[in-house]
Order: C-alpha cells, then sequence, then structure tokens
C-alpha cells in the first residue's frame, strides 16, 4: 500500500532520526585509543627493559662475552670465571668510527649491529658479522677489515671458506684470497652443496666441515625431476617471472641428495659415498640445511676420520643411521628405527651423536610416548641400555664429556606445573646420577661453555623477568651476570599477560596458555574475545614461555577493547609423542575443539568474557586454521583474519604436509587430504572474513588462497580480501596490515568505528 505523500515524508523523517540516533550511539575508537595499542608493539616495549643478558658467547680461552642492555642501548662485556671479574669487552667508541668508515655509513656506539661474537689472539682480535658479512678488528688499532662474504661458510680454524659458483663448490684462501675449484660437473638443478629446499632457497652452500678443517660433508642435490613454481612479480610494463623447484604433496619426484666428501688431502677431489641417493628430509626441520649452511643430521667423529649421517625416508617414518669412511666412501648402517607417524630427533635441534672413541652411539627416540636418549653399540647396532626414561621429555643434548660419560641436556615435563617450562640437567652414559641443574621454577635458556665447565642460565617465566647467572657443571651459581629492570616498562601501564589452565576436548587434559586484558580493564563491562592461533604441529599458538615484553601485537588488540587468549592445543608439540599425533592425518582438525573448549571454559569463569562474540587470527599455519574455523565452526567463530595461509596443503610444500599428513593417496574423486582443505567447506561461511595474501609468497604460494577465494565466490559466499602485491611470507608486521587487522575486529566483532586511516609505526 502506497502512502499519502504527508505520512511518506514524516516516516523519512522518523527512519533519518533513528539512523542518526544509532550512528551517534555506536562506539568510536580515537586516535589516542590506537596510539596507546601502538606503544605495546615489540618496537616500543624491548626498549624498556634494561639489563637482560644477549648473544652470550663461550670463548675458546674459557672466558664468556655478551651483550648487556643499557638505557640507552648495549653495552659489551667479558666474564672470565678463573677470576669471576666483569669488564667491557672493547671500546665501542672506537669500533663503531671504524665500523662506519667501513661499512659507508653511521654506527652507533650503543647500537652495534654486530653478532657471532668471537675474540682470539689473547682477546686482541674480536671476529663478528654485520648482517651476512664477517669482519675481524685488531682491537689494538681498532683497524676492522673484510673476512669473508655472507655467502661463504667458514672452516673451523678460520683459514678457507667455501662457497657455491655456478653451481659448484669453490674454497677461497681466507688470508691470500686465492680461489680453488673443489667441484666441476656440477650444473642447473643438478649442483653441490645447493641450498634450495622449496620455500627455502639461499646461496649459502650446505656443508659440514670436519673438526680438523681438511674434509667437508655435502651433497649433491638432484633437482631435475622436480616441478616448478611460479610466481609474477607486479610492475609497470611486462611482469617478471619467477621460476623455481618446488616440490607438492604427490609429486613423483622430490628434491634428492647424493651425498658426497670432498678431501682437500692431498689435493683437494671429491669422494662419493656408496650408497643411492637420500630423500631431502631432516629429522629436525623442513629442510637438511639449518641457518649459516648447516648440514643437518650429518655428524664428523672428533678425529675428521668418521662421518655419521641419517638417512630419513620421504614419510619420515623411516630414519636409518649410517657411517662412511670418508677416504673410501663406504657405508655402513649403524641403526634404523620406524614410526607409524613421524620421526623426530629433539626439540629443533639433532640429539643422535656418535663416539667412536667409545664405540657407541647415543640415539633419540619418542618410542616410549616420549623423548628420550638411548646408548647403541656403534658397531653392532645393538642397544645397551635407556640412558634416560620416565613420562618427561630430554629436548636437546648440549654437550657430551666424552671423558667423563656424562651428557648434559635440556628437559621438560618432569617437574609440577607448567610443562613447556625448559630446565638443564646432567646424567651419566649409565642412566645413573640424573640430576637437576637449574632449580629455579621457570623457563630456562642455556649458554653451554665450549669445555663444558660452565654455563649460562638465564631464566624467567611470562610475568617475572630473565636473571641471567653463571653455574658451574654441578649447578652451582657461580656469578650472577645481570637481572632485568622493568621500571620504566611498568611505569607505562604494561602489565604481564596472565597465564591460565583449562581442560582439553576430552575434559581431562590439561591445557596452558595466555590472556591478554586491556590495561583500562573494568571488570563489569563484556569484551569480545579473540583466539590467536598458530596450531603446529611443529609449534603451538603461545611460542615460548620466557618472558617477553610483547608478544607479537597480542596486547596492542587487548588495548582496543579485546579479551585476547592463546593456548596450546592437542596436537601441539613439548608434551608427549601421542599428544603431538593427536590428529596426525587430520590437518584440518587444527585443535580447533580445544580453541572452542577454552573459549567456553574461561567465559564461565570469568562473567566479562563475551562467549557470543568471539573471534579468531593467525598468520601462515594460523591463517590456515583461522579459516578453518570460521568453516567448521560457522555459529562460534563470528570474525576471522587470515593471512597467508596453507588453505589447502596439497598447494604446499611435500616435506610439510606430507610429514604431517601422510603421503598422498587417491580414492576415486576424493583423496586423503580432503579432511584439511578449506575450499570443499566454502559453503560454510557465515560470519566475516577477511583473506590477506603476499603476492610473491614464495613460502605459501597465493594459489592457496585463490583456491579458496574461487570456492567462495562459487558458494555466492561474500568476504573480504586483501591482495599486498610483491610481498613475501613475513607480512604480519607490515604496517598497513596490522592497521587492517586491528580495524576488521574493531568494526566486526567490536562493532566500533576506528579512526580513519590510522598510520601505525610497527618500528
Amino acid at each position: 500500500m502506497k502512502l499519502p505523500g504527508k505520512y511518506s515524508f514524516f516516516v523519512s523523517i522518523i527512519l533519518f532520526l533513528i539512523t542518526s540516533t544509532c550512528l551517534a550511539q555506536q562506539k568510536k575508537l580515537t586516535r589516542q585509543d590506537y596510539k596507546r595499542a601502538e606503544h605495546f608493539l615489540p618496537a616500543y616495549t624491548d626498549s624498556m627493559v634494561h639489563h637482560t643478558v644477549s648473544n652470550a658467547t663461550w670463548l675458546e680461552d674459557g672466558k664468556l662475552i655478551y651483550s648487556d642492555a643499557a638505557a640507552g642501548g648495549n653495552v659489551f662485556k667479558i666474564y672470565d670465571p678463573s677470576t669471576g671479574q666483569i669488564k667491557d669487552a672493547f671500546n665501542q667508541k672506537k669500533l663503531s668510527e671504524s665500523l662506519s668508515k667501513v661499512l659507508n655509513r653511521h654506527v652507533d656506539p650503543m647500537h652495534l649491529p654486530i653478532r657471532e661474537l668471537g675474540l682470539t689472539n689473547n682477546g686482541h682480535t674480536l671476529y663478528f658479522s654485520v648482517g651476512r658479512t664477517k669482519y675481524r678488528c685488531n682491537l689494538n688499532t681498532y683497524d676492522c677489515e673484510y673476512r669473508a662474504a655472507g655467502n661463504d661458510v667458514l672452516s673451523p680454524d678460520g683459514t678457507k671458506a667455501v662457497f657455491i659458483r655456478d653451481y659448484n663448490l669453490w674454497m677461497r684462501n681466507v688470508k691470500t684470497g686465492k680461489l680453488t675449484q673443489l667441484t666441476f660437473n656440477g650444473k642447473k638443478n643438478y649442483g653441490y652443496g645447493t641450498n634450495n629446499g622449496g620455500w627455502i632457497t639461499s646461496d649459502i652452500p650446505v656443508v659440514r666441515w670436519s673438526p680438523n678443517s681438511e674434509r667437508i660433508a655435502t651433497f649433491r642435490q638432484d633437482a631435475r625431476l622436480v616441478k616448478n613454481m611460479y610466481l609474477v612479480q607486479t610492475k609497470i610494463g611486462h611482469p617478471k617471472l619467477m621460476k623455481w623447484k618446488y616440490s607438492l604433496p604427490g609429486d613423483s619426484a622430490i628434491f634428492k641428495i647424493e651425498r658426497v666428501v670432498i678431501d682437500l688431502k692431498p689435493h683437494p677431489h671429491v669422494v662419493h659415498l656408496k650408497m643411492k641417493a637420500d630423500a631431502q628430509r631432516s629429522t629436525i626441520s623442513d629442510d637438511i640445511a639449518g641457518r649459516g649452511g648447516e648440514f643437518l643430521d650429518t655428524e664428523w667423529g672428533p678425529n675428521s676420520d668418521k662421518l655419521a649421517f641419517a638417512s630419513v625416508s620421504r614419510n619420515l617414518q623411516s630414519v636409518t643411521l649410517r657411517m662412511a669412511d670418508p677416504q673410501t666412501g663406504d657405508v655402513h648402517k649403524i641403526l634404523n628405527e620406524k614410526v607409524k607417524t613421524f620421526f623426530e630427533s629433539g626439540a629443533n635441534k639433532v640429539n643422535w651423536h656418535v663416539l667412536p672413541e667409545s664405540n657407541e652411539a647415543i640415539w633419540y627416540s619418542q618410542r616410549s610416548n616420549w623423548g628420550h636418549l638411548y646408548l647403541y653399540n656403534l658397531k653392532t647396532g645393538k642397544l645397551e641400555h635407556p640412558i634416560t626414561k620416565g613420562d618427561w621429555n630430554v629436548l636437546q643434548v648440549r654437550y657430551i664429556d666424552r671423558k667423563n660419560h656424562k651428557i648434559y641436556f635440556t628437559g621438560s615435563c618432569r617437574h609440577e606445573g607448567n610443562p613447556y617450562y625448559h630446565y638443564f640437567y646432567s646424567v651419566d652414559f649409565s642412566g645413573k646420577h640424573l640430576k637437576l641443574l637449574t632449580p629455579k621454577t621457570a623457563d630456562h635458556e642455556i649458554t653451554v661453555s665450549k669445555d663444558g665447565k660452565y654455563f649460562v642460565d638465564t631464566y624467567s617465566t611470562p610475568i617475572t623477568p630473565p636473571v641471567s647467572v653463571v653455574r658451574n657443571n654441578n649447578g652451582r651459581k657461580i656469578k650472577t651476570l645481570d637481572k632485568a629492570n622493568i621500571a620504566e616498562l611498568k611505569a607505562t601501564g604494561w602489565k604481564p599477560p596472565t597465564p591460565f589452565t583449562v581442560k582439553a576436548r576430552d575434559g581431562k587434559t590439561n591445557l596452558y596458555g595466555m590472556m591478554f586484558k586491556p590495561t583500562n580493564f573494568n571488570p563489569n563491562k563484556s569484551y569480545p574475545v579473540l583466539v590467536y592461533i598458530y596450531p603446529g604441529p611443529q609449534t603451538g599458538s603461545v611460542g615460548g614461555w620466557s618472558f617477553s615484553a610483547a608478544r607479537m601485537d597480542k596486547q596492542s588488540m587487548a588495548e582496543l577493547g579485546f579479551i585476547v587468549v592463546e593456548e596450546n592445543a592437542l596436537g601441539t608439540p613439548g608434551r608427549s609423542k601421542s599428544f603431538q599425533d593427536y590428529w596426525y592425518g587430520d590437518m584440518g582438525d587444527n585443535g580447533l575443539p580445544d580453541q572452542v573448549a577454552m573459549v567456553k571454559q574461561l567465559s564461565k569463569k570469568y562473567s566479562w568474557m563475551n562467549q557470543n562474540e568471539v573471534g579468531i587470527w593467525g598468520h601462515s599455519g594460523g591463517g590456515f586454521a583461522t579459516t578453518r574455523a570460521m568453516l567448521t565452526y560457522p555459529n562460534f567463530f563470528k570474525v576471522g583474519v587470515s593471512e597467508a595461509g596453507n588453505e589447502d596443503n596439497r598447494d604446499y610444500e611435500a616435506d610439510w604436509g606430507e610429514k604431517y599428513e601422510g603421503l598422498l593417496k587417491t580414492y576415486g574423486d576424493s583423496t586423503n587430504y580432503d579432511n584439511q582443505a578449506n575450499e570443499l567447506l566454502a559453503h560454510n561461511l557465515k560470519g566475516k572474513l577477511l583473506l590477506a595474501k603476499g603476492t610473491m609468497d614464495n613460502n605459501v604460494p597465493p594459489y592457496c588462497t585463490y583456491l579458496m577465494v574461487d570456492s567462495l565466490e562459487a558458494a555466492n559466499k561474500d568476504f573480504d580480501l586483501i591482495i599486498l602485491p610483491n610481498r613475501h611470507h613475513g607480512f604480519y608486521f607490515d604496517p598497513y596490515m596490522v592497521r587492517r587487522r586491528w580495524n576488521y575486529f574493531v568494526r566486526n566483532l567490536e562493532h566500533a568505528v576506528p579512526p580513519e586511516e590510522f598510520d601505525i609505526k610497527v618500528h
């Protein structure tokens, strides 16, 4: 029915007044609100924590060099355990002046950009790196000179360096600069020491120098049959195509390595190990290359005459420890272990070691459902006995006292309280005399001296700042290096996150997490909830449990009017093997049932948490989990920001997907990977979802996101999309992305208006 004109006019006026009133009543966040949130980012908070010890390095002469965070920057110190004295390591003003000339830019003496420190020649020669380039400085004259390029890998004695040129390995004499070609038949996609495993691409060669600096363990990588990945750079004119080798789950060909030893005596020559090519897999990483070109799962004997290595099957379910003669290339098997899911040899560090001098091998296994050490006979491959046992974990072997048959290692889950706190222990090879060396209930970061006599123990918790002490190898404290001061940080209103414990989906298992509240928290208000997620299986949402002034931008987002929570759900590492394997073969689980259970339990306990207004966000694997949360729990998670997500692992790197989902199998029109493919659930979307992707993401290719976009459009779903041209994978702290992430939750979960185009400073 059509209303008369005068009534139509009055209805319009009424609707206008109602709309105007609603807009006037809608909450608005000011620029000052965003400025307060900005000041809780790491770039602001980290500099307010003083007297923390970092870059701790034990020198060959038994002294310790480290940097101490002062109010105006970092001060480098040297501690001598023999005298108990601490003094300045060098004249920082003179070093900064010399570096300014060498680098052709101003260097602040209190912010020296140096790392990987070393002192030799009775403390008169300082070695360090700036970026990837290595330098040497005479501390008598403070003349600094170039030592090695960033793509060089130095020998243990510092006299030689190897690098890649035209797919072959070359050696540089550090003193004279003389070049020697070591290999001659390398070619494209079939080169020596190639540091490329898909998303990992580097010009640093993957090698393992022998202790005497006379042999090099490396490989010839065969990528000839591996298929290509493509990205296109955004630019004016013709785009630039990026093409490189990148294997996917189910591909018939993956990266293989043909193991070789380069013997420098009496003249450089290549010894091929007598065995078939290995799959390019590691027991601890996506690749066999560690930081700086370290050849993982490879170890020289102390006399440089034996080479041990672990061969890992494509599905990581079979690992074989082998020993090679570097002169003849002969290889023999020591032991083999098979597992049902995937094998890991420790927490981010290879924990197996060979001891030819005593005919023993130390092996790490989770065969008992916990990570422990086992002693094997090196020649027969027979198990002698377990070294450690029980419902707790060995994490990393840090030092082996071969003379006294004692192992020093970090471990967890052995004491009451937070199972993620790391402690330091010693134990005899026999398994006797297990001893705790770090008594404080806290998370301990350990740096052991080269002779094993001392170690730096930096301990803290998420709410207590770090204390750094030196202990001897019996655990007795002999020196306090420093205690962190957070007075300036607290003066800003900063408060630490609140640790919490909840039950998992099974109602029995304890899960641990942290909560971030606004510093102007009002218990009489109702706050929407934000869940930060990084689901695993190789890590958890919380990450480390030591003190941190800022954990990404979680406190910043809390300042905008949210309760932010994170937890390590089932399916994450650090506890039992069965805990981590909980959803092996079903990556679509992502620990999401535990995230939902967490929010429900906490909101029942705290009335100020509104479980009817829940958002979720994450990056990379966290982006994958965020999208999944919006599709599998559409009535629970109302808003999600999914960044750089591997939305379907059939389009992500083979060694990651095949490790946690298994080898790709096809059943007619379906596969065993369907249970994790987000695009197959696009029709479930109800809430507000923002997808973000960098167009030059060479880790998780953008096609993962494009598949999701295509499926959402096909399902006729509304969603939001941010494309970041020419950005790679790590755009989490891109200022534009930070602002859009904050704004998205403010608008859609808090139902407020953010300030227009606020310019966030993240650095």
